[in-house]
């Protein structure tokens, strides 16, 4: 037995994300679909029952309370259990977003089922949808509504590559200590005051850095310290002393220490040898 409503869409109110079909099949012993390919993107619920679904190699054992995505253009197979068929409601769609936001979850044809609960309010009201026909502008709201609202729980649900979005998280926090260093480098920072700024434990911080710069925060706070001071030397007629106060370093012995252990020799030689390079390069 099959019940199926073809929904004709408003394409002047849906461009973007529109219904081509949806509908509810009760299917006999061993009743299979394809192999064949479709125009628009599908999910299938199965209701009761199960059933495989093949795409490519590989062959999914479908149960109650799982569903499967099909993709346009991909051959597909599916086959009711012969002792135990399926039911299954479906929901067609397609416009110009759908692609895009298919790709923002992890469901492809490589892992097409995901899980769904039969309680939630987008499936008991599209169950509710399935025999009534839809004709006017409240209708159709009412019904794309539920589309969305389906899209928003996957999305939601089955986030694409959580492994790349915490990466990205990741990388926002490497991003904003250099941040934080390149605003407060003149003044007094450390470690422990970073991590409190940011909200992570200074441990984890400290070794998150160092995976992706292979370098500490102190070793990264130093070197742009120091790189500043070169700046100053190469480029300013402040004393030394001004210098270090001014790259975070209230001694200007322990500046001098630092500065020659980094780059070799003292300040003071460093703004020799800059303006010895400068007259020549003038001459």
């Amino acid at each position: 037995m099959t019940q199926t409503l073809v929904y004709v869409p408003n394409n002047f109110f849906y461009k973007d994300l529109f219904i081509h079909n949806y509908g509810i099949e009760y299917c006999y012993p061993s009743h299979y679909h394809g192999p064949d390919t479709r125009e628009c993107y599908l999910i299938h619920f199965v209701i009761e029952g199960e059933g495989t679904f093949k795409v490519g190699n590989k062959t999914h054992y479908i149960k109650k309370g799982e569903a499967f995505l099909i993709k346009p253009g991909v051959v597909t197979y599916y086959k009711a259990d012969h002792s135990n068929p399926w039911t299954y409601c479906w929901i067609a769609f397609h416009g110009i977003q759908a692609e895009n936001i298919i790709n923002e979850t992890n469901l492809t044809m490589e892992s097409p089922v995901f899980s769904y609960d039969q309680n939630e309010m987008f499936f008991q009201e599209f169950l509710s949808c399935i025999d009534q026909e839809y004709n006017n502008t409240e209708d159709e709201l009412k019904i794309h509504g539920l589309l969305f609202l389906l899209l928003s729980t996957l999305v939601g649900e089955y986030p694409k590559q959580k492994t790349i979005r915490r990466l990205i998280k990741k990388e926002e926090y490497i991003h904003t200590v250099i941040d934080y260093i390149e605003a407060h480098y003149a003044s007094k920072i450390s470690i422990a005051s970073i991590a409190e700024y940011i909200g992570l434990d200074r441990s984890y911080l400290s070794s998150l850095f160092k995976e992706y710069l292979n370098s500490s925060i102190q070793e990264y706070l130093i070197q742009y310290r120091l790189n500043k001071a070169c700046s100053f030397l190469s480029n300013s007629d402040l004393s030394i002393g001004d210098i270090s106060r001014s790259v975070g370093y209230e001694d200007p012995l322990l500046f001098s220490k630092m500065f020659k252990k980094y780059k070799g020799v003292s300040p003071k030689h460093y703004r020799l040898e800059s303006y010895s390079t400068l007259i020549n390069l003038t001459n």
